[in-house]
């Protein structure tokens, strides 16, 4: 039955299966997003009217071997470090023997260890007309794995919200021991324009300042300022960080359809990833740039305190 004239229709959380993993949809009116808890809190669909905006190359396979697709939570660190060691909240950290890193190409610690990482808990769920969301916990204290490369204990409270043509993302770190805990994780997030490929996007970006890399893609402490632009993708790659300004919207569009990505004051930083040949581009939020860590330049979150980073995605 049709909602009545006026009245939004009712938001709804399902649970099923999704490529043979454990999911849970989120719906309002033409909109949905589907989660795979047990798998890092996966997102693996993002559909809107009958259409994805999610790329998930390698599907959750991927995943399980510490590879990024859909949309994935990065912590707790985003990107890559630029040694097996670092120093940060006046720590000193050995990464040479810890287990559950990834590497990069030049044997970097990157995109943290929660990719693919079980242990989330769903912690509510609300439905009401217009609206659904869930909230999941991890105890990244608890995790002896995560606590091997990352010492510092704290709890990460993922807080999604579902509405027509609209998910909003809302990450919180707290303190739960009696260190401070520096803040650098981030989302990896990969759209796509449905039946638009490559010669057909366009990437938009705001007034930034974008971060110049080494020839192991780590930030040098330089950066060029750049005016806002519109970028067509077809003789173009990226692979680029940047420090935003106020304006902090990035979007990708093809055709008639469109995919915005705006960040609040808790992701100050953005990496956009667009390999070429690929049909797919990267807009993803970042609370700290690059190798942070190493530089001890991230931010920190004082026990009894939180941190929230929050990003909303709009669809059209």
């Amino acid at each position: 039955m049709a909602p009545a004239e006026g009245r939004a229709a009712d938001g709804t959380a399902s649970v099923h299966s999704f490529a043979g993993e454990a999911a849970v949809t989120l719906s309002a009116g033409p909109t949905e997003l589907t989660l795979l808890p047990e798998l890092g809190l996966l997102g693996a669909s993002l559909r809107h009217r009958g259409l994805d905006y999610l790329d998930l190359h390698g599907g959750p396979a991927a995943v399980r071997t510490g590879h990024t697709t859909g949309m994935p939570l990065l912590a707790p660190w985003a990107n890559r470090l630029g040694a097996t060691t670092y120093r940060a909240a006046g720590r000193k950290v050995e990464l040479s023997d810890a287990p559950g890193l990834h590497l990069d190409g030049n044997g970097l610690p990157i995109h943290g260890t929660l990719v693919g990482r079980a242990g989330w808990t769903m912690t509510s769920v609300r439905t009401q007309p217009g609206t659904a969301g869930l909230v999941a916990r991890f105890q990244a204290g608890d995790d002896e794995q995560v606590m091997a490369s990352f010492p510092f204990p704290h709890t990460l409270a993922v807080g999604i919200t579902v509405t027509p043509g609209r998910v909003t993302v809302a990450t919180t770190l707290a303190p739960s021991g009696r260190r401070p805990v520096p803040v650098s994780f981030g989302w990896h997030p990969y759209f796509r324009i449905p039946e638009a490929g490559r010669d057909r996007l366009r990437v938009g970006l705001p007034a930034r300042h974008r971060l110049v890399l080494d020839e192991r893609q780590l930030p040098t402490g330089e950066e060029v300022a750049e005016a806002a632009e519109i970028v067509p993708l077809a003789d173009r790659s990226f692979d680029d960080g940047y420090r935003l300004g106020r304006d902090r919207q990035l979007v990708l569009s093809g055709g008639r359809r469109r995919v915005g990505v705006a960040l609040d004051k808790g992701y100050p930083f953005a990496q956009v990833y667009a390999p070429e040949g690929q049909d797919f581009v990267a807009l993803e939020p970042m609370t700290a740039p690059t190798d942070a860590l190493s530089h001890d330049s991230a931010p920190t979150v004082e026990p009894g305190s939180t941190f929230t980073a929050r990003f909303a995605v709009s669809l059209t």
